[in-house]
């Protein structure tokens, strides 16, 4: 099958574009290459897929209007897994204009794509933080997540909305995955996995917040992988007889999953799997809150299981363990 996969050159979209290729399908990546972290990260993924002779890459700006509507006219696409966003909630309060041109945007030049080309099903990067101040844990999809906490948030509801007119007015099918804090080898920099193992290993200190009073269900960029190829062959369709108690569907082709390790965290316990994969100790710098940040994520999985047979479960220690040595490498 032909695919176009945005953000081919992030940490998720080289792992599900590496995939794709070696299964044997026609895979279109592009990405604007923008220096939120050092270019020469996202440089180094897109050497690991020149290999592919089904791989083809094309520097492109989401909000290119013009661009991305030619790429699709001219490609004829059957499917598309748009992963290309500007992340991290920390930098959406230093630089919100470009959430907006991004990851607005940008799913609006995708969204105009499916409609005007018959694309058989779009699969499209939501994030947990939509979850906000939303106290009820696990996080279900079937909760309202009406409250998000930072800009970067707000903007991936809105993708779950954007999304969700399409398919009822185009009979598109989309279909959204919530990820859960995503870690493992060519991760992104700005993560605190990247922060702290840096850190750790120049002797630093790192950066502790909330005094280390919080949980998060990180997730090996293998199951996230895993989960993503074996949704995207699972194409939606409306509900009969829908009623609105249950946000993840619709009488329109709409889904959205969640897709977490389904067991949180102590941010303790995460420096600790560093401390243990890199032989050294951590000296911490306690700090209050940040502002845009929350107190804990947990993914309820359970439409994920039920959907595609599938639970992420490789645990924290094999992951960290799995980017440590990755890091040491890169680093040197």
């Amino acid at each position: 099958m032909k695919y176009l996969v945005t953000g081919a050159a992030g940490f998720i979209g080289f792992y599900v574009s590496r995939r794709l290729c070696e299964l044997g399908h026609e895979v279109t990546g592009i990405d604007n290459l923008n220096d939120y972290y050092d270019p020469r990260l996202k440089h180094a993924r897109l050497e690991q897929l020149k290999p592919y002779p089904n791989f083809r890459f094309a520097r492109m700006d989401l909000s290119d209007r013009e661009g991305i509507a030619e790429l699709f006219r001219s490609s004829n696409f059957q499917r598309v897994i748009h992963l290309g966003a500007q992340a991290g909630v920390r930098y959406s309060l230093q630089n919100p204009m470009a959430y907006v041109d991004s990851n607005l945007v940008g799913m609006m030049t995708i969204l105009e794509g499916c409609r005007y080309n018959a694309i058989e099903h779009l699969v499209y990067a939501s994030s947990s933080s939509v979850y906000g101040m939303n106290s009820k844990m696990p996080y279900s999809t079937q909760d309202a997540v009406d409250h998000p906490v930072s800009l970067y948030a707000a903007t991936k509801k809105s993708n779950e909305l954007m999304a969700h007119s399409y398919s009822h007015l185009y009979n598109i099918p989309t279909t959204g995955l919530r990820f859960f804090t995503v870690n493992g080898p060519w991760g992104r920099p700005d993560m605190a996995a990247w922060k702290f193992t840096k850190a750790i290993m120049e002797g630093s200190p790192i950066d502790v917040y909330n005094n280390g009073e919080l949980k998060r269900d990180f997730t090996d960029i293998e199951d996230i992988l895993e989960g993503i190829i074996r949704i995207q062959d699972v194409i939606p369709e409306g509900v009969e007889g829908f009623s609105n108690d249950n946000p993840s569907r619709s009488s329109a082709p709409y889904r959205l999953y969640n897709i977490g390790n389904n067991q949180p965290v102590k941010l303790m316990d995460f420096i600790q799997a560093i401390e243990d994969a890199s032989g050294k100790k951590a000296k911490k710098n306690y700090l209050p809150m940040q502002a845009g940040d929350v107190f804990a994520t947990y993914a309820d999985v359970d439409d994920l299981i039920s959907t595609i047979d599938f639970k992420p479960i490789i645990p924290l220690e094999e992951t960290m363990s799995r980017f440590v040595t990755w890091f040491s490498r890169w680093y040197q």
